[in-house]
């Protein structure tokens, strides 16, 4: 058997200034900055790794499997949905090798608690994530401060057999 990859993508708009959201990215919580809006808490990088996870395995996808029609999911943190991902991974026989992924907004800066960011998302993971992040030199919803996109990879690589 071979290792796997996986890709995941996620986009959540800026929430509407007074909605009472608060802003979860990467695992963590950005106070005083715009909160994203999402079925979940719209954290745009743990959904991109979930997804990317679900890719690797064949198992879907986030829309799939954590769905807006089901209301366990609701106001779920990102950590949660990369955890809950993260374990139907294993089941389905595989361990998670590493997820990479790249933000891409003005806002918030993530370079100051990148390793914080990193932290978060590995341990919700059970295996190392790396974060990295962009800008679209103004460019497109991102580049207008409208919202954040995220972009993932993950390797799987098949569990050991159990005998």
């Amino acid at each position: 058997m071979i290792p796997r990859t996986g890709i995941g993508i996620d986009v959540h708009p800026f929430a509407d200034e007074g909605s009472g959201r608060e802003l979860w990215l990467a695992g963590l919580h950005w106070p005083g900055e715009r909160a994203l809006a999402g079925h979940s808490d719209g954290d745009a990088a743990a959904h991109a790794a979930a997804d990317a996870l679900l890719s690797a395995a064949g198992l879907g996808d986030l829309g799939a499997v954590f769905g807006t029609s089901d209301p366990q999911w609701a106001g779920a943190s990102g950590a949660r949905l990369l955890a809950e991902a993260a374990a139907r991974v294993r089941a389905a026989g595989y361990e998670v090798g590493n997820v990479a992924v790249q933000v891409v907004g003005n806002r918030p800066r993530l370079s100051p608690r990148r390793a914080e960011a990193e932290a978060a998302l590995s341990a919700a993971c059970g295996a190392p994530v790396s974060v990295a992040a962009t800008t679209t030199d103004g460019l497109g919803f991102t580049g207008r401060g409208e919202g954040v996109a995220a972009i993932a990879t993950a390797l799987l690589v098949p569990a050991p057999h159990q005998g």
